[in-house]
């Protein structure tokens, strides 16, 4: 099973928005792309809003039927481990397997030796094609980059193993997830990363790096542009030399996780992509659910009360909510506004208070951040909220559906 060149995931916290999802992606290839969705969604979201992972094989199931698509399409147990692995395996063909919370993890000095020893062709001036100048390789960087990370590709091993036992080696794509840390993984890290994975028997189709920069959910890129544009290049040239070096899946490319809205950098990718002539995958998860929100204000009437019950219950709560992800947002308590502002707000405020669009005077990255997390206070709301879904599917589908194509792919693949 191979993954194709280009893919999108795309998150769906209500199980609601997949034709709307679809729909985009079927407009971005019409132009002569054929990038692939990947529907997923992680065991915290399935938790909070109480879904089982066989609701997304359903609802992708049916939104490529519903649209008679006939490109490849995928199913992501996303962010998973050894610990929640088993519900995901009878409907997933996708696995991220998150190793996050393995890296600095004590290992055997025996097999940090092991390792070592098995680079020593690399150790001095190592050149890397299309790289401005050599990368110098070290014992002492080797043996820092073996403590680092090789409990956390041993752990991948270990659920690609499960995953394969209960699978069937080939019917699943592997991605290997290292984001959600403080501390980015350099280039040359990420070839040694690469190395240990391959050793391992690992056949990752794509791996989600820790890039230099802040990447909080639903809002731009924080960080030197300039900086991740030069780490970006040499991570696809670095993907490049290690699948032939150690014998990686061909089609392994970079996972951009965190990846919705990060307008700035987008560019970036997509010349660097088209340079090199290299795939790419990047997920996109909240950013639907952000659109519900959107299109319920856009509805007006119960619609607009429910998006403002939504942000009055998620202020109140911020802290809770929040602490899941604390890693990846940064909101500004002093510029969010008070429940009874929001409470006077028209359609046109809240939606466009919440929508990204760089530069609109209304526009509130604070506010988008904190509506990001609140996603359990509509899944406490229960069908409540997911019949207001169903009421105004047609305006928040068309919300749903502008955001990926217009303010996603097109800028992600110069449309």
């Amino acid at each position: 099973m191979k993954l194709g060149k280009f893919s999108i995931g795309t998150g769906d916290r209500f199980s609601h928005q997949g034709v709307a999802q679809l729909r985009a992606i079927v407009k971005a290839n019409q132009s002569g792309l054929d990038i692939s969705p990947v529907w997923n969604k992680s065991n915290r979201e399935h938790i909070y809003v109480h879904s089982q992972p066989t609701d997304v094989r359903i609802e992708a199931d049916a939104a490529v039927k519903a649209l008679g698509f006939k490109g490849k399409y995928f199913v992501d147990a996303d962010h998973i481990n050894l610990g929640n692995v088993a519900p995901f395996v009878e409907t997933a063909d996708f696995f991220t397997l998150d190793v996050a919370s393995f890296i600095g993890k004590e290992s055997k000095p025996e097999d940090i030796t092991a390792f070592v020893a098995s680079c020593e062709k690399y150790i001095g001036k190592l050149e890397i094609p299309g790289f401005e100048q050599p990368i110098v390789v070290t014992v002492d960087l080797l043996k820092k980059i073996a403590a680092d990370f090789l409990a956390a590709t041993e752990q991948a091993s270990e659920i690609y193993k499960y995953l394969k036992a209960a699978k069937g080696e080939g019917n699943f794509i592997t991605e290997v997830s290292m984001d959600e840390v403080e501390k980015p993984q350099t280039p040359i890290v990420l070839l040694f990363i690469l190395k240990m994975l391959a050793d391992k028997g690992v056949p990752a189709q794509t791996i989600a790096p820790k890039f230099t920069g802040r990447f909080n959910k639903g809002v731009d890129y924080t960080g030197n542009v300039d900086q991740f544009a030069k780490e970006f290049e040499e991570d696809v040239l670095v993907i490049d030399y290690a699948v032939k070096e150690f014998g990686l899946p061909e089609e392994l490319k970079l996972s951009i996780h965190s990846g919705s809205d990060k307008f700035s950098i987008y560019p970036v990718m997509a010349h660097v992509i088209k340079k090199y002539n290299k795939g790419l995958h990047v997920k996109t998860a909240g950013t639907t659910w952000l659109e519900e929100v959107i299109g319920l204000a856009v509805a007006g009437g119960e619609g607009l009360v429910a998006a403002k019950y939504i942000y009055a219950h998620s202020l109140g709560r911020k802290d809770e909510l929040c602490a899941p992800y604390a890693d990846v947002i940064d909101i500004d308590d002093s510029k969010l506004p008070s429940v009874e502002e929001v409470n006077t707000w028209s359609s046109e405020k809240y939606a466009n208070t919440l929508r990204h669009i760089p530069g609109h005077p209304d526009y509130n990255p604070n506010f988008r951040q904190l509506v990001h997390v609140a996603y359990k206070v509509a899944a406490e709301m229960g069908a409540n909220y997911t019949n207001l879904l169903e009421k105004y599917s047609d305006v928040i589908g068309n919300c749903v559906e502008e955001n990926i194509y217009e303010r996603h792919l097109k800028r992600l693949f110069n449309l």
